[in-house]
């Protein structure tokens, strides 16, 4: 049978004839006794502390998880966040290139509509001075203009020039960039 501190103190051990001496034994039976109480109670303490440490380490648990989650949580945001990012700056570099060529588009419409126009205004201009020799009189020689007034072959300031070729766009790194011309 079992028995706690409380318990040992109050054994009485019983006579016989030749037995042990009474006070030997309620001497061990005290030590004993204070010797298991010191253990029972170091027991105690360290069952407390066992408990405490359970508490603290599914308090731990709890945080690792907790931790795991956000950490987890914090990549998939990170990588959406970037692959938004990444559409993103292919739509703007899309929309680039369209405005681009779009801007490209307009500006050969552009020179073309002012190639036809000098073109247009040329002809007019030879026609308006054809007008004027055939307005001078007959008995005048061509010598015989009015200065400044070309003839009509005489129309070196109409001549086309060389058009260079429009600025192309190319690609560089980064980017697209105008050219000065055909790389």
């Amino acid at each position: 049978m079992p028995y706690t501190p409380v318990e040992l103190r109050h054994v009485r051990v019983e006579r016989s004839l030749f037995g042990y001496k009474r006070t030997a034994v309620q001497e061990l039976l005290t030590e004993i006794a204070d010797s298991f109480e010191t253990v029972w109670r170091e027991r105690h303490q360290l069952a407390d502390q066992v408990e405490t440490i359970e508490q603290e380490l599914e308090h731990l648990r709890e945080r690792e998880r907790a931790l795991t989650q956000t950490l987890v949580a914090a990549e998939h945001a990170a990588t959406e966040l970037k692959d938004h990012a990444k559409r993103e700056a292919e739509l703007i570099l899309a929309e680039a290139h369209n405005e681009a060529r779009s801007v490209t588009r307009n500006a050969h419409g552009d020179r073309q509509r002012l190639h036809a126009e000098a073109r247009r205004i040329e002809a007019l201009l030879r026609a308006a001075l054809g007008m004027i020799e055939e307005s001078v009189p007959q008995g005048e020689s061509a010598g015989e203009r009015p200065p400044g007034w070309p003839g009509r072959e005489d129309t070196r300031e109409f001549e086309r020039s060389a058009e260079p070729d429009p600025p192309q766009l190319r690609k560089v790194s980064g980017g697209f960039d105008w050219a000065d011309g055909p790389s």
